[in-house]
């Protein structure tokens, strides 16, 4: 497993009961994770600002113990990303992939030429903006629009609005497609794949079902030199192994190393470490 333990402005404070208590820099949040299956030792939350309740009939509520602001920022390293709590108890921002922003960001400043990276289901952006921020060129690709435009607020908190990137909202497998038959291609891929989701023409997206055929599309739009092939993925179901062995088979040919496993949050107080899903990542040889 690999930690994500490089924050400042970032901590789990307690978990338990299905429930985990977060600092988003002076703002402390209660929300759920479904990794939390051990009980609250203390049987109290102690104090907060805000704590998410889950509905029965799905989604949920917030109940904020005063007025914050509808959005803040927080910090990491020289990276600023705008942090708001939604009606699906998401930030913006799930933490635990800084360790992947640090993996992509080093690879991109190791080498002396221009880097492009394509990152899709881009999300809010924070590994569009790491990487631009380490000197790459991004395309930038999410099917829903105001995530693509929290991406460019979070380039913009950066210091980044001048950046190369190309904002795309689009499906993400036609833009894939689209770039194949274009000729395009990019020295480093990114993709955070949902587990389950609906195009707009009733199209179904399942992980488990889909995802190896998406790799095999995605990886004919890698260069002839390429860096890095990066996959995450929250599905329980899917371990890190598969990931591995999916992405043994469609990039096995190329000289590099394949590594998988999990990716982790430290949780307090008790040294407790907080599963947030699984990585698949592709290398070039030095």
């Amino acid at each position: 497993m690999i930690l994500a333990n490089k924050w400042a402005d970032y901590e789990i404070l307690a978990t338990g009961d299905g429930l985990k208590k977060e600092r988003w820099g002076e703002i402390i949040l209660v929300r759920p994770d479904p990794q939390v299956i051990w009980p609250n030792q203390d049987k109290d939350w102690g104090f907060y600002d805000g704590f998410y309740h889950r509905s029965e009939k799905g989604g949920g509520t917030w109940d904020f113990h005063k007025k914050i602001p509808p959005y803040w920022t927080v910090n990491y390293k020289k990276l600023t990303f705008k942090i708001s709590p939604t009606n699906f108890k998401h930030t913006g921002l799930f933490p635990e992939q800084a360790v992947n922003w640090d993996w992509v960001s080093s690879l991109i400043k190791d080498r002396k030429r221009p880097v492009t990276v394509l990152n899709l289901f881009g999300y809010t952006g924070a590994a569009t903006v790491a990487a631009a921020a380490a000197g790459a060129s991004v395309c930038h690709v999410d099917a829903a629009k105001g995530m693509v435009q929290w991406c460019r607020e979070n380039a913009e908190l950066s210091g980044l609005a001048d950046a190369p990137i190309r904002y795309i909202v689009d499906d993400c497998l036609k833009f894939v497609q689209r770039e194949i038959r274009r000729g395009n291609q990019y020295d480093g891929i990114i993709m955070d794949p949902p587990s389950y989701g609906r195009g707009k023409k009733g199209e179904i997206w399942k992980l488990e079902t889909n995802l190896y055929f998406f790799l095999a599309k995605a990886a004919q739009l890698l260069s002839p030199n390429p860096l890095f092939f990066l996959v995450n993925t929250y599905t329980t179901g899917l371990s890190a192994t598969v990931i591995g062995n999916m992405l043994q088979a469609t990039l096995g040919q190329k000289n590099g190393k394949i590594t998988s496993g999990e990716i982790g949050l430290p949780a307090q107080p008790d040294n407790f470490i907080l599963p947030c899903g699984t990585y698949g990542r592709w290398q070039a040889s030095a």
